[in-house]
This record gives structure tokens, sequence and C-alpha cells, in this order.
């Protein structure tokens, strides 16, 4: 399993960017992808979380409405689209993958078996 983050960058307080993840080496389909997070200081925060097979996809309150996780499933890459960027939005965005589905709205607590390496991204106040 491999995946590749990217889209990653510096934005001002309002911004928006888009995040890539690009996946290969296993059954894209029969996957679940998910977005984290980890700012300085912090612990690490899933914010999105889509299952490939429907596209049911999951949003944590500090996201909802602003950010907005979806699935290509024929470039097996997984997006997140990010609108009205804060200065607290601040953090290095990881995309995780793990057989399945996005299990409920506590999708985040179940661990992911597969990271790729982060993109940081920086709002500007």
């Amino acid at each position: 399993v491999q995946l590749q983050a990217s889209g990653g960058g510096l934005v001002q307080a309002g911004g928006s960017l888009r995040l890539s993840c690009a996946a290969s080496g296993f059954s894209f389909n029969d996957y679940a992808i998910a977005w984290f997070r980890q700012a300085p200081g912090k612990e690490r925060e899933g914010i999105a979380c889509v299952s490939s097979s429907n596209g049911n996809a999951f949003h944590r309150d500090s996201v909802r409405g602003r950010f907005t996780i979806s699935s290509d499933n024929a470039k097996n890459t997984v997006y997140l689209q990010m609108n009205s960027l804060k200065p607290e939005d601040t953090a290095v965005y990881y995309c995780a993958a793990d057989e399945g589905f996005c299990y409920g709205s506590m999708w985040y607590e179940v661990p992911f078996g597969s990271w790729g390496q982060g993109t940081q991204v920086t709002v500007s106040s």
C-alpha cells in the first residue's frame, strides 16, 4: 500500500487549498481513505473519511461545512477540498487507508493501517 499526499502550501486566512492523496498497491475500491492532521504540540486529529466502495463520507465538527472529502475511483485518488481556511487549520496533513469502510461517526477511533507522508498546510492570519 502506497499513499502519496500533495497539495499543501501557504495560504491566507479565508483562502482555499485542495489536497490530493494518490493511492497504489491495493484494491482502492475496497478501502476507506481518511485525512488526519497534526498541529505542533497537539494530538493527531482525524478530520474526514470516505469509503471508496460507496462514497459515504464523514467530516469532523471542526471542519464540517468548510472541508469536503471526495474519492475519484478511476484515478485512485482522494481529495480534501479545504475552504474558508483558518490559522488553526495549520498542521501537517496525512492521508491514511484501511480495508473496509469508514465505520460510522466514530471512524477516527479505528486504527488505520497504512499512512502516507504528510503535507504541510500553513494558514496565515
